[in-house]
């Protein structure tokens, strides 16, 4: 993952309505949920909920599929692995680089 793209993702993230949003669609898994559907667990408006859904797709984890007239929203969860991986790869490699050298 690059740089451009990590930053995309976590921006998309950055509101705690988006969280609310995004933790919900990964609940649900790879089913996903329509619109109606995220409105009665989160209690969301619908103009915010759009809003917020737009967002998250636009930032690219969360995508969007028309099923005649409903459009159901999926978390893209190899996405939000790889920006969990990407946050993470280098945990505590000061810490080792810094025990290595009090040795």
């Amino acid at each position: 993952m690059e740089w451009e793209e990590a930053a995309q993702g976590f921006s998309a993230m950055g509101s705690e309505a988006r969280l609310q949003v995004l933790r919900t669609l990964v609940r649900a898994g790879a089913p996903g949920l329509s619109v109606g559907e995220i409105q009665e667990r989160t209690g969301m408006a619908p103009s915010t909920l759009a809003h917020h859904l737009k967002f998250l797709a636009a930032g690219g984890v969360v995508s969007q599929e028309k099923a005649g007239r409903t459009t159901i929203n999926r978390a893209k969860l190899d996405t939000l692995d790889q920006l969990a991986r990407f946050i993470l790869s280098e945990c505590c490699a000061d810490m080792t680089r810094k025990a290595a050298n009090d040795v």
